[in-house]
């Protein structure tokens, strides 16, 4: 075998080697599935913000997110890491906020339907607990704008 193979295979050893050993990225909380359906005034509601707020606070040493949008029919499945993956053990209250999407900047916003009626976690009534191992149906929540 030439030196110049020999080199080249080295450095492919090297480099196989030395992923293998790179960081998988961050640690990450076990997820249990949570999902339910809201409407507003007896209707589906689509395109809801939902945000679960642990009452604990947020774990200073490994925060998340957890949050999601209705579809059109109002049923969702609250996402932390990705789609559809649920929420880390732990007693959470929900909040609501109805805008709308902002394709131009990608966000989320405008006026609140729902008058800012359900976005204190401090005075939400929609509490729940996710235990290990079990998923979590939060069947129909009823919000209102009235």
């Amino acid at each position: 075998m030439s030196t110049s193979a020999r080199l080249l295979l080295g450095a492919l050893g090297c480099c196989v080697f030395f992923s293998s050993c790179a960081p998988k990225g961050p640690p990450r909380k076990e997820t249990f599935p949570v999902k339910g359906e809201v409407s507003v005034d007896g209707q589906p509601a689509g395109g809801l913000a939902i945000t679960c707020n642990n009452v604990a606070g947020m774990d200073a040493k490994m925060p998340t997110v957890s949050q999601t949008f209705t579809k059109d029919d109002g049923k969702f499945e609250i996402s932390t890491y990705g789609q559809g993956d649920g929420v880390p053990e732990g007693e959470y209250t929900l909040t609501f906020i109805w805008g709308k999407p902002d394709l131009l900047h990608g966000g989320y916003g405008g006026p609140d339907k729902l008058k800012g009626r359900y976005k204190d976690p401090q005075k939400s009534t929609i509490r729940f607990k996710v235990e290990k191992g079990k998923p979590t149906d939060l069947g129909k929540i009823e919000l209102t704008t009235k």
